[in-house]
């Protein structure tokens, strides 16, 4: 066969195999951008549905479900806002069920609900914005756990650990809500930047943070092919003590040993802080109350115990409240005035006070929301480690 007949032969298979490949994928809907945030901070929301009778978004900026529209295309889209700087969660809810936004790689971690993350920024940087300073790392560690399961974490190393291998540093133990995960702080509460930030600003010293998985019971029962089981209802229910007791075993006896073999960790009480949200937040004042000789700085964001759990559980903290607040360098307590648990945060407070016990504290505008978190984390954070004035 001639050479140019051969090339044409080749080629017309060639054009023949593309051409089945083409005719083989599967057909491409139109190109959605969501979420786009604009330059006057309103954002446009898009969910591609052509079959779908209804569907709404729902988000953290909003008091209400809103209804979107559809085009000929079959994308759905409404625009809300102005909407003030921060990150919020969001989802659609698509003919009654709720998915997160297909067009967006940021997402909520969480057990239960799924949401994806608009971050509507500020006009000046806000702290947890991505800044051109110096960074820290992120880490996923796994470590040997209570009955034989693995634990997970996230570990965040400031900037300049990997360049100061002689240096060590103390550490901020902090703990999810509940139903979210050991991402959560990372991914949602942004407190790798918002470290980055201060540290950057000279507000805060350099420290490492470690993310634990709050939900050992949870852990426990997948890694032996269980179900997750149903969370306690009432943070008194003996199921709820009982858990909270459990994590506080783990992280003394199997957290901290494993980070301060596996990282520059500076040794000692006064060099240790445990905060949380939420069910988190209950959890460091459980542990950190039971183990008076392992923390020196405890930060409860929107959580408290009650008088009663504190009479029955912790009666030293309050009994002697010279030594406890000679052994405490901080306690600090927060909340949202629109929290479902405000109103409890609150008579804790007046609790201590009236026990005379001291602590910090700050009250702000909204709800129990991630929003606030950030909020604490900033102001708790330039506390932690610093010298004690008299």
């Amino acid at each position: 066969m001639p050479k140019s007949l051969f090339l044409r032969c080749w080629l017309a298979w060639l054009l023949l195999g593309l051409s089945r490949l083409v005719l083989a994928q599967p057909p491409r809907g139109p190109l959605v951008v969501s979420p786009q945030v604009n330059a006057d901070k309103t954002v446009t929301f898009r969910y591609l549905a052509p079959l779908a009778n209804e569907v709404k978004l729902s988000g953290q900026f909003l008091k209400a479900q809103m209804a979107m529209t559809k085009d000929a295309q079959g994308i759905w889209s409404v625009t809300v806002g102005p909407v003030k700087p921060d990150i919020y969660p969001y989802s659609f809810q698509v003919d009654g069920v709720t998915t997160m936004d297909p067009a967006n790689v940021a997402f909520f971690p969480n057990e239960r609900f799924k949401a994806s993350l608009v971050d509507v920024p500020g006009n000046t940087p806000l702290i947890h914005a991505l800044r051109e300073v110096p960074h820290g790392s992120v880490n996923y560690e796994y470590y040997p756990s209570m009955e034989g399961t693995t634990g997970s974490l996230v570990v965040y190393t400031p900037p300049g650990y990997d360049q100061a291998p002689n240096k060590k540093y103390p550490v901020y133990y902090l703990i999810s809500g509940t139903t979210d995960t050991e991402e959560t702080f990372f991914k949602v509460g942004k407190t790798n930047l918002i470290l980055d930030n201060l540290i950057a600003e000279g507000k805060a010293k350099p420290m490492i943070i470690v993310m634990p998985y709050g939900n050992i019971a949870a852990r426990v029962a997948e890694q032996r092919g269980g179900a997750k089981p149903a969370d306690p209802t009432g943070r008194d229910n003996p199921e709820a003590v009982k858990r909270a007791n459990d994590f506080a075993t783990d992280l003394v006896s199997n957290v901290i040993p494993y980070i301060e073999k596996s990282y520059r960790a500076m040794p000692g009480r006064d060099n240790r802080a445990i905060g949380g949200f939420s069910r988190g937040g209950g959890q460091t004042l459980r542990t950190a109350f039971s183990n008076m000789d392992k923390f020196a700085w405890v930060c409860a964001y929107s959580s408290y115990l009650s008088p009663e759990e504190m009479e029955r559980s912790y009666p030293a903290i309050v009994s002697n409240p010279a030594n406890t607040n000679k052994q405490l360098k901080l306690l600090w307590v927060s909340v949202g005035s629109d929290d479902f648990l405000y109103k409890g945060t609150v008579e804790f407070m007046d609790y201590l006070k009236a026990k005379q016990v001291n602590y910090k504290s700050l009250v702000t505008d909204g709800g129990h929301t991630w929003m606030n978190v950030k909020t604490y984390v900033a102001a708790t954070v330039p506390l932690l480690f610093q010298p004690q004035i008299p």
